[in-house]
This record gives C-alpha cells, sequence and structure tokens, in this order.
C-alpha cells in the first residue's frame, strides 16, 4: 500500500487555479523531490496535504483512507517560514509541539533530550528561541518536525541558512529515515541537494504536473550522444576526429565530443583505440538543474502558443 495517494486534486483562489488536477503516489521510504519555479503550486499543494487548506476537487488518500484530523500526527511538516514561540524555551517548544502530535509528556521530553544532544544544542535547552541564532532556531524547527518519527515528512527549504555541517546532520537524519520507511516530500530550488538524496521527482508548473519520475529513469532519458574521453597522453594540436565527430572542447588529457544519432559510442571507441590509450570514457548525462530548465522552458513556449 502507498503512504499516500493524490488524485486529481485542484485548488484556486479567486481566478487563479494554483494546482490543476495533480495526480502521484508516494510509496514508503521514499525521499520525494517536489520542485518546480516560484509560483507554481508546490507550497499550495503541501498545505492540501497538510490539512491546512482543503482541495476544490480531488481527493487525497493516506495510509489507504481519505486523509483527515485522525492522520495529522503522522505528518511532520516544517514550512520555508519558520515558525517557534520566540520567548518559550527550546526544551518547552520542542515537547510542547510534540504533545500537539499526541506524544505523551514522559516520551516527548526524551525525546527532546535526544535530539538536542544529537544536533549539539543541549546545553541551549533552557534558553529562549530568540536567543539562539538563525541556524540553531533552524535546528531546533527540524527537531520539533521529525522527534515523534511520523511515517511521512514533508521539508520545505530545510537546508536553508545552515552551515555545511549542521547541514550534513540533518542530511544524515534524512537518510536514516527513509532506511526505517520513512517517506521524504523534499522542497527546494538546490537541484544538487534533489540529485544527491531524492529517489523521485515531481516537477510542476503553473499548477500542473510536468514530471513525475524516478531520478535515474529521468537522466538516462535526457541522455545525449556526447562522450567525455580521457586518454593516458596528452592531447596534441593536430588531434583530429573521424569527420562524423564533432569536438566541441578540449584541454590536456580531456576532450568532449558529439556523434550523429545514427552512430553509437562503438564508433568512437574503435577509432580512438587504434591510436590512444583510453583512461576514462564516459556518456554525458544531464544534470537535474538542466533538466528542470529545459522542462520549465518547454512548458512556457508551449503556454505562450
Amino acid at each position: 500500500m502507498n503512504l499516500l495517494e493524490v488524485q486529481g486534486v485542484t485548488k484556486a483562489y479567486a481566478s487563479k487555479v494554483a494546482v490543476d488536477n495533480v495526480s502521484f503516489v508516494l510509496g514508503r521510504g521514499t525521499v520525494f523531490g517536489l520542485l518546480g519555479p516560484n509560483g507554481a503550486g508546490k507550497t499550495s499543494l503541501i498545505r492540501m496535504i497538510t490539512r491546512i487548506t482543503f482541495p476544490d476537487a480531488g481527493t487525497i488518500f493516506f495510509e489507504g483512507e481519505t486523509l483527515s484530523e485522525k492522520h495529522q500526527g503522522k505528518i511532520g511538516y516544517m514550512p520555508e517560514e519558520r515558525g517557534l514561540y520566540r520567548k518559550m524555551k527550546v526544551s518547552e517548544q520542542i515537547i510542547y509541539l510534540l504533545r500537539l502530535k499526541g506524544i505523551a509528556q514522559k516520551q516527548a521530553a526524551e525525546l527532546c533530550d535526544y535530539w538536542l544532544e544529537r544536533f549539539e544544542l543541549g546545553k541551549w535547552k533552557n534558553n529562549k528561541v530568540q536567543e539562539l541564532s538563525k541556524g540553531m532556531q533552524q535546528k531546533v524547527q527540524f527537531i520539533a518536525t521529525i522527534a515523534h518519527e511520523p511515517p511521512l515528512l514533508i521539508l520545505d527549504e530545510p537546508f536553508s541558512g545552515l552551515d555545511p555541517i549542521n547541514a550534513q546532520l540533518i542530511e544524515d537524519v534524512i537518510r536514516e529515515f527513509s532506511q526505517k520507511a520513512i517517506s521524504v516530500i523534499f522542497s527546494t530550488h538546490r537541484m544538487e541537494q534533489v540529485e544527491e538524496f531524492c529517489n523521485r521527482i515531481l516537477l510542476i508548473n503553473d499548477g500542473r504536473v510536468l514530471v513525475d519520475e524516478d531520478i535515474r529513469v529521468l537522466r538516462n532519458q535526457f541522455r545525449k550522444n556526447i562522450f567525455t574521453v580521457e586518454l593516458a597522453e596528452p592531447i596534441s594540436e593536430d588531434f583530429q576526429l573521424p569527420p562524423e565527430v564533432t569536438l566541441l572542447e578540449k584541454q590536456n588529457y580531456l576532450f568532449k565530443a558529439s556523434l550523429p544519432p545514427h552512430l553509437d559510442s562503438r564508433y568512437l571507441l574503435y577509432h580512438l583505440a587504434q591510436k590512444f590509450s583510453i583512461v576514462r570514457f564516459e556518456q554525458y548525462t544531464p544534470s537535474l538543474r538542466e533538466i528542470f530548465i529545459e522542462f520549465v522552458n518547454s512548458s512556457k513556449a508551449t503556454n505562450s502558443n
């Protein structure tokens, strides 16, 4: 059974359709990248999954049941706009938010202590939130979101304002939770983070789904007939390739070349192997950022027509 199922969900504000007939499923243990340019409908979709707002049409299912109030405690949501009570003590804040999720007082206190120590905030537990740096407040918000280990986590720009060391702490927790079959919806503009630990992406623009695919499958689909080759010896000035092959760039021991669609890697390898010792030969695979830009630009061109 899928953890979350979104079926034909639509949401409009006045004359603006923010989410337009969006459907997708989320399996257990999946780290799911929710991507799209500003105004694409990501936040509106998240708000419906967390029941802050409700769809005008369509249905959301959680663990096979229609999403309802009883599922609130099974979803941890960290919004991009942080919402801590600044004059509350750190430990009181975390325990209070865990109690709202249905966690007993004693267990909430134990979870609070464990996660504060893990995130190197133990000595700050009796300080008011407003006395903490922005990065420390970010970690407190993250702890309050994940400490009860709900089946679904929704993290909106979780690394914003964090230095690399603290970002790594959060990355480690996300990977650990995925191994426990906890699912994560991860919304961010940082493509390199999505590539690093998301299994699947949902790309939306103007409220509509453009891509819903496994990242590895998607990148393979966008592979181009371009190859990067490293030779054992430096490339000479009079270096030449077969006439059908276009040299795109070269430097020292490396060059990049493009083949026409009717030729494959074997053609290039055959010609190179007769003259050179090859250290590395790989097909160019576009980054997720390049794929994202291509899809969004294509969508804009289609809509303008």
